[in-house]
């Protein structure tokens, strides 16, 4: 798997602070790939909170407000792929960074929200982590909307 070839080669996953372990809602249907990206992410030192649809998605997001990210995969079943996904979070909790993931097509920037990231499937594991500690530190740098809500 990847992260053990990663740790053999001798380069950490740059955690996180200790005391600032950002939640990430992890969206894919494919087991072993879901066990997988969730290792990569608690490595990297996020706490992951995994759903397997994107209607369990919005409503794990519906009855929590600790979600800072949202890594999902495209193609999955529920009746909702992850740009629907995508863009309902982004409408509905602009807060929130997104990382969108496939390894079935390749979105183009106007099927991304606003400053929506994706990430092609394989990836190595530096790729999301990557990614989402940069769309978590530019909404740090702008003010996080949670913030200004009262």
């Amino acid at each position: 798997m990847y992260i053990e070839r990663y740790r053999t080669k001798g380069a950490p996953l740059d955690p996180v602070s200790e005391t600032d372990r950002p939640v990430v809602l992890l969206v894919e249907d494919e087991p072993l790939v879901r066990m997988l990206a969730a290792d990569i992410l608690e490595e990297a030192g996020f706490e992951v909170t995994e759903a397997a649809t994107a209607p369990e998605a919005l409503n794990h997001l519906e009855r929590s407000d600790d979600v800072r990210a949202v890594f999902t995969d495209v193609d999955m079943p529920g009746g909702m792929n992850g740009l629907e996904l995508a863009r309902i979070v982004h409408a509905r909790w602009p807060h929130i960074a997104l990382v969108v993931t496939s390894g079935v097509c390749r979105p183009s920037a106007d099927q991304l929200p606003d400053h929506g990231v994706f990430v092609g499937k394989p990836y190595a594991p530096q790729a999301p982590v990557q990614a989402i500690r940069g769309l978590i530190q530019q909404r740090l740098g702008a003010g996080d909307a949670r913030t200004s809500e009262g």
